[in-house]
């Protein structure tokens, strides 16, 4: 297993957005489900952050192979994958993708 994570720097007007992104994910759970098992990916999750004041999502993913992962999400066509990274596009402030270097990931495979 591979994981990949970041920060996404969220414009200032993003928060409604996000809330109706959140929202429609859920709502739309087994289509993000479908989506995940095409990608090969176990999970991902996404954190609110605040950094000195300063408003940011945190999202971690794991999968058998990120790299792979994300070239299949791009070629997806699955409508709740547009939707998502046009929301992505909408929220992101200018400059605001950070990845993340991984330095170290724990996990008990037998719980998989």
């Amino acid at each position: 297993m591979e994981t990949a994570a970041g920060l996404v720097k969220l414009k200032s007007d993003a928060k409604q957005t996000v809330d109706n992104w959140r929202k429609t994910l859920q709502e739309r759970r087994e289509e993000v489900i479908a989506t995940l098992r095409d990608e090969g990916v176990k999970i991902e999750s996404y954190f609110e952050v605040k950094i000195a004041d300063e408003d940011y999502l945190l999202w971690y993913m794991r999968a058998e192979s990120v790299e792979k992962a994300w070239e299949i999400a791009l070629k997806s066509q699955h409508d709740i994958d547009a939707f998502h990274f046009q929301v992505f596009e909408d929220i992101t402030a200018p400059g605001g993708k950070i990845f993340a270097t991984p330095i170290l990931d724990l996990y008990d495979d037998q719980c998989d």
